[in-house]
């Protein structure tokens, strides 16, 4: 009994340890603030964002938090934000929806030069689902609420076409001990789902929270992000949606939403400390660290990650998305009641 109590106390030890290593526990984290902050826009929970291809738009997904994972039905929309206007004030769309919405990742799928195809995932006390809207002339129309049992816990989503898209689910397990087990243990569990006319499948699994997905069009590469595992996949992508992994790539922080720019580079919003994130989540701190990073992949075995922007939270807390325009980067969050615009 004696060797069975070190041998269980030596695997708890290493478990912990690993936990810490894994998560960012022991990173020393000092802010490297060398872009000034051009705007901080007082919106809450401004988690995930896209812009328009000519840039004279963003769409922000916004849902005000408690805390996260929500413990009660949360409250959001979505927000036109003009980004030739520098009052940079957000515009809500969502306004006369009849359902309830507290949206999550969002995508922007142009149809022509004004019209624009936005799917965003929809969560509903344990309820998920897909909303479809059409936005054209700053006027949002409902379409269609998806749903299906495939989309266990859905986190983002990329649009392929009109009638095809992939999302992530960042959990296998969604409640109890198991739920805890896969978060902290680093469990590869979830997975990328594809969505089409016909079918909803599962294409890639094996991943440890899967979270934010972007679709290179030149390249045909599909990018998941692990922020359990600080890496982003990379995929090849072949026709009819299946997905063939290349590589991942290790990027040192809790890697979140990601967003290709104009160069195929991708900008990230991370946690580089997930323990602090989480307890910032659950309202046990008043902040938690930020992190920008970018991802300029070029083919396998060759890339390069860097980190732009660290902030240790005074400024904003649990960095979610960052994506580049003319006037700036804009910056989200989960939970902060403001959202920033850094300069170029």
């Amino acid at each position: 009994m004696k060797k069975t109590g070190i041998l269980l106390l030596t695997i708890l030890l290493a478990f912990v340890a690993y936990t810490l290593l894994s998560t960012g526990f022991f990173r020393k984290i000092t802010s490297s603030n060398n872009r000034a902050i051009v705007a901080k826009i007082p919106l809450r929970g401004a988690e995930d964002i896209v812009i328009s291809p000519d840039e004279t738009f963003a769409l922000i997904s916004a849902t005000d938090r408690g805390t996260y994972p929500p413990q009660k039905m949360a409250q959001g929309g979505l927000y036109y934000l003009s980004l030739k206007d520098t009052a940079y004030t957000p515009i809500r769309l969502t306004s006369s929806l009849d359902f309830d919405f507290a949206p999550h990742g969002i995508d922007l799928l142009p149809l022509n030069d004004s019209t624009y195809q936005i799917l965003a995932i929809n969560h509903i006390g344990k309820q998920h689902s897909i909303e479809k809207f059409i936005l054209s002339q700053q006027k949002l129309t409902h379409v269609a609420s998806l749903r299906h049992s495939t989309m266990v816990q859905p986190n983002d989503l990329v649009q392929i076409s009109a009638n095809a898209f992939y999302f992530t689910n960042d959990h296998g397990y969604t409640a109890g001990t198991m739920k805890l087990i896969e978060e902290y243990s680093g469990l590869a569990l979830s997975n990328v789902i594809y969505a089409d006319e016909t079918s909803y499948r599962e294409v890639a699994s094996g991943i440890a929270y899967a979270n934010g997905i972007a679709f290179d069009r030149q390249r045909k590469l599909v990018f998941v992000a692990s922020p359990r595992h600080f890496s982003v996949t990379v995929y090849q992508y072949q026709q009819g949606g299946d997905l063939i992994p290349i590589e991942d790539v290790d990027c040192g922080t809790g890697v979140d939403n990601l967003t290709l720019d104009k160069q195929g580079k991708i900008w990230i919003g991370a946690h580089p400390n997930l323990l602090r994130f989480s307890a910032y989540a659950q309202g046990k701190y008043k902040t938690a660290p930020s992190e920008i990073i970018t991802l300029d992949y070029r083919e396998k075995g060759n890339y390069k990650v860097e980190s732009i922007w660290v902030d240790t939270g005074n400024n904003m807390s649990g960095s979610t998305v960052a994506i580049p325009f003319s006037g700036g980067i804009l910056t989200g969050n989960v939970m902060d009641n403001h959202f920033l615009i850094l300069e170029e």
